[in-house]
């Protein structure tokens, strides 16, 4: 195995230290808590590993469960619905779920800009489409290269008309790929990116890098020399799989002592129940999920190693985190996961496969469920952050923090005003408060709770407790502390925790401006596209 990018035989040559420290944001796409060789994965992910061995890593980091009110709420510091992303890029009507960021928050780029930062996005942007004013260059970013929409094909797809193939946009402009042949897009994003800070260099400033890629989210497509690393390697299963991963967790001691694995949903079909042709496809999928997964790491060292060779890495802080939970697909692809667009094998051009809840669920190990729903493997996401000069090396963080946080974090760490006003607007408080103590090693806990409602599916976490009900209105209560998987339902033992938590929620959900999921979403024709 190559060594990280960033591990390095001699101190490269270091420019004048910046007053204020670059920051560089990672985002992976659908990637599940267990899918780094750091939370427990058997995938090659060097380059993520030596961050977490060179920084921190949280056992306990949330999300919103799915893409675009998670990207939302890290852009924003808000809760979703505040952003404006109460469901989906989607317009529902009212301002908490007109499907684009409002003019009564800030992103990231806008502040960090105003405090003197060149500001860059590569990848995916998700948080409004519906017009050019809401794309990213007028929402702070000075540079963009990425996909507009939801998700996108990694291939050029030759054999679809040009106007219904996957479009990139740099800065305002669609842009063709200059090499349509060679092109691979994750490859892209990191080659974009690097361009920009190559380019930034001249303005001799600090620089933000929101690095959002899409990998590995569906469609499964994935270079070949990728995938012949893991040829063979899930022909165990995926129940297997759960098991192999939990040990090494627990080995890892990214758990805690005492937790279990959940309980698999009993609609999945057990590995050894299918027949060796249908084994063979499945574990196929999981090879290119897998080599997707790789090529997001090496990617990842690409832009490291950038940094290594223009003398910039030492003073860059690194984060990386994921979406949300591993993507269980299920309405609108089955359990084949195929869809109408299939012309080729899995991992090639023509497939438009996905690797479905069954694969999923070992993605997520050991937590219950996927992306789209409010437990744990919905909204848990791995954590990762480097910064040599202040961060502890190889640290385990149990404090419980969530995406609302990084915009205050950001916010101390570049010495950034956050606004009042902007523009003529005014601007909600953030909604998080700063993980920074927690990050340099020092005592933290959180203060707030932390909430969640998207769909119909709610949840509340204050201390140990978590109070979730899943489209319906029947609650369920947790002790993550010693339950992290949710397999016992202690709602009937503790009715004063219940009653207090299902006050808060209540408060905070007319606060943010949610609606009944029955009018607002399910009463229009919208549903969730997963079952829990």
């Amino acid at each position: 195995m190559t060594s990280p990018a960033f591990s390095q035989k001699k101190k490269p040559k270091v420019q004048a230290a910046a007053a204020k420290p670059n920051i560089v944001l990672i985002m992976a796409d659908d990637l599940g808590f267990s899918d780094i060789g750091s939370y427990g994965s058997e995938i090659q992910t060097p380059n993520l590993d030596k961050l977490a061995a060179e920084g921190i890593r949280f056992r306990q980091f949330y999300n919103n469960a799915i893409c675009a009110p998670t990207r939302a709420s890290l852009l924003s510091g808000q809760y979703q619905h505040t952003a404006g992303m109460g469901y989906f890029n989607i317009n529902l009507g009212t301002p908490a779920y007109q499907g684009f960021l409002s003019k009564q928050t800030v992103s990231l780029a806008e502040v960090l800009k105003d405090a003197g930062y060149s500001t860059l996005l590569s990848g995916k942007w998700h948080v409004g489409d519906d017009s050019t004013s809401q794309w990213p260059r007028k929402r702070g970013f000075d540079h963009f290269y990425g996909n507009i929409g939801g998700a996108s094909d990694y291939y050029v797809i030759k054999n679809l008309p040009k106007k219904q193939r996957s479009f990139f946009v740099k800065d305002d402009k669609v842009v063709d790929p200059e090499d349509e042949d060679n092109f691979y897009y994750t490859d892209e994003i990191a080659k974009n990116a690097i361009g920009f800070l190559t380019d930034q260099r001249r303005e001799q400033k600090p620089f933000f890098l929101y690095l959002a890629f899409t990998s590995p989210h569906w469609p499964l497509q994935a270079l070949p020399k990728d995938i012949k690393k893991y040829e063979g390697k899930y022909d165990i299963g995926w129940d297997s799989l759960r098991i192999l991963r939990f040990k090494r967790q627990q080995e890892l001691n990214i758990l805690g002592k005492g937790q279990k694995i959940s309980v698999k949903n009993s609609d999945l079909p057990a590995w050894n129940s299918l027949t060796y042709d249908e084994q063979k496809l499945w574990a196929k999928k999981m090879e290119v999920y897998a080599a997707q997964v790789d090529n997001l790491d090496q990617n990842i060292g690409k832009v490291i190693e950038h940094l290594k060779e223009s003398g910039q890495l030492d003073n860059t802080i690194i984060f990386f985190i994921s979406d949300n939970g591993a993507a269980g697909e299920d309405v609108g692809h089955g359990f084949s996961g195929r869809t109408v667009r299939n012309w080729g094998p899995v991992g090639t051009a023509g497939s438009y496969d996905s690797y479905t809840r069954t694969w999923a669920y070992a993605s997520n190990t050991p937590l219950k469920s996927f992306k789209g729903f409010q437990y744990e493997g919905g909204i848990s996401s791995p954590f990762i952050a480097r910064f040599p000069s202040k961060i502890p090396a190889g640290g385990l963080i149990d404090g419980t923090a969530h995406l609302i946080d990084i915009a205050p974090t950001l916010y101390e760490i570049a010495g950034a005003k956050y606004p009042q006003t902007y523009k003529g607007n005014t601007i909600h408080p953030l909604a998080g408060e700063s993980i920074l103590p927690a990050i340099y090693g020092k005592e933290w806990s959180r203060s707030k709770p932390i909430f969640w409602e998207r769909a119909g599916n709610k949840a509340v976490r204050k201390g140990k407790w978590k109070l979730v009900s899943v489209r319906s209105d029947q609650w369920e209560l947790y002790d993550i502390e010693t339950d992290r998987g949710e397999t016992s339902n202690v709602i009937k033992d503790h009715s004063d925790i219940v009653a207090e938590l299902k006050g808060l929620y209540e408060t905070w959900a007319k606060s943010v401006k949610v609606e009944d999921w029955n009018i607002i979403g399910k009463g229009k024709g919208f549903e969730p596209s997963f079952n829990p």
